[in-house]
């Protein structure tokens, strides 16, 4: 998938393929300049941002699978997170403990039920509390192996309530992790430094941050309008605080904030996201 970048010579625009590194090494197609973008987004940020395209354009069931590796993604980079938040309070070289948390991710890097261990682990040791909400029901989980495994075609709506489901957990852990997160943001911001280094004379650095669901709410300040924009951070789904409700009243209530949240981010960020996908001006071929 591409996103557009501007050209820092002629002010054209070009597109690129996202890559895992966020590293975009390219040359203009119109002045033959050469730059390098740095795209500060995690590739959860990423994935999330692909599947809600996927959703907007009629993709259901190729969403699900991006909203899934999604939160997979967002697992790992709360361990990296963690980890490296940790190595900081006890004043340990952020390199060091880099290295340390890159040599052990290896172990379980191609293995999802260890990668998840790890992150209980972590929720665990930085909360003080159980990760609850790491059931079927508070995944999704039966849905997603329905649809990627099973081969289900999912309506539009049940895709919905999958993303809001998603995207909600990853708001709260974002949340929770506040200024915590900066520490695996650092991690990529080494690996630009890295490859910035490297550059030869003539090509232009460029550092940009595209539109995302998540920086929306961490930095654009997006928040709901009704009483339940704010769950407390023991919340996720069956309990309203301070309230005392049939169960399964309780249960809508948080899915009803879950879909709130994520279907006025998709509001807010909608018509940029699309930008993403659509033909240079002009049309194909021109330019």
């Amino acid at each position: 998938m591409e996103f557009p970048t501007v050209c820092p010579a002629c002010a054209r625009e070009n597109r690129a393929e996202f890559t895992d590194s966020s590293v975009h090494d390219l040359t203009c197609a119109h002045c033959g300049a050469r730059y390098c973008v740095f795209l500060r987004k995690q590739r959860f940020e990423v994935l999330f941002d692909l599947g809600t395209r996927a959703l907007m354009d009629g993709y259901a069931r190729e969403a699900v699978a991006s909203f899934a590796a999604a939160l997979e993604r967002f697992f790992e980079f709360y361990v990296w997170a963690f980890t490296l938040e940790r190595a900081a309070n006890a004043e340990q070289e952020f390199g060091t403990a880099l290295s340390g948390l890159e040599s052990t991710w290896r172990h379980v890097a191609s293995q999802s039920e260890r990668q998840l261990g790890m992150f209980a682990l972590a929720y665990l040791l930085r909360e003080g509390r159980e990760p609850d909400f790491l059931t079927a029901r508070g995944l999704g989980t039966d849905f997603r192996n329905r649809v990627i495994h099973r081969g289900a075609l999912p309506t539009r709506a049940e895709v919905e309530a999958y993303a809001a489901l998603v995207f909600a957990l990853i708001d709260r852990l974002l949340t929770e992790l506040g200024p915590g997160a900066a520490h695996a943001e650092l991690a990529q911001e080494q690996v630009f430094a890295a490859h910035l280094a490297g550059l030869p004379d003539g090509v232009t650095a460029v550092f940009e941050e595209h539109p995302g669901m998540f920086r929306a709410r961490r930095f654009g300040g997006l928040t709901l309008a009704s009483s339940a924009a704010t769950l407390p951070p023991g919340l996720v789904s069956g309990q309203v605080a301070g309230q005392t409700r049939k169960p399964g009243k309780a249960v809508n209530d948080a899915r009803a904030y879950q879909q709130a949240l994520f279907r006025q981010a998709l509001e807010e960020r909608g018509a940029l996201l699309r930008s993403f996908k659509g033909p240079p001006p002009g049309g194909p071929g021109q330019g």
